[in-house]
């Protein structure tokens, strides 16, 4: 009797897990980048102009701190490309995404997070070869000033993410 009870325990957590993971994935989607809770209609659309806004004018102060030599300036381009590709998320309407996952089932709702990760980490590495590609053409003065940039972007919290000091 005691194994049934085990054998019993551990398909319950198991479950658990697996609808717990697909809730989160389902949820996520739902959340807007910075992490509240999704805006209706245009007041979203603001968000997300506001954000390109913040972005663009991030951008244009570093490259004003770096001081780039018009030699560089197609490394900066294919960097500053590279930061918009994995500006749009993928699978567009949240709505119709979030129906979609509804009407999955458990190992095709994973299957398609699987999927969305490995697309995510395929941009991921896109970024960061962009970022060090443009990274060797600047000068030791320059790279001081990209390196300071980032950590003071990190610390501050852009993305929804907070990092402590």
């Amino acid at each position: 009797m005691k194994s049934n009870q085990g054998v019993f325990a551990k398909r319950i957590l198991l479950a658990g897990l697996i609808a717990g993971s697909g809730m989160l994935a389902v949820s996520a989607f739902a959340m807007p980048e910075g992490g509240a809770a999704a805006k209706p209609g245009c007041e979203a659309r603001q968000g997300h102009a506001n954000r390109e806004a913040q972005r663009a004018e991030r951008i244009g102060a570093l490259k004003e701190k770096l001081q780039l030599a018009p030699t560089q300036e197609a490394a900066w381009n294919a960097f500053v490309g590279a930061g918009q590709s994995g500006m749009k998320r993928a699978g567009g309407d949240r709505k119709a995404m979030h129906a979609e996952f509804a009407s999955l089932s458990t190992p095709e709702r994973l299957d398609r997070m699987q999927a969305m990760s490995d697309m995510r980490r395929a941009k991921m590495a896109e970024r960061a070869e962009a970022i060090k590609a443009f990274y060797t053409q600047l000068t030791p003065a320059q790279q001081k000033v990209f390196d300071a940039e980032v950590m003071a972007k990190r610390q501050h919290g852009h993305h929804g993410h907070r990092h402590q000091a």
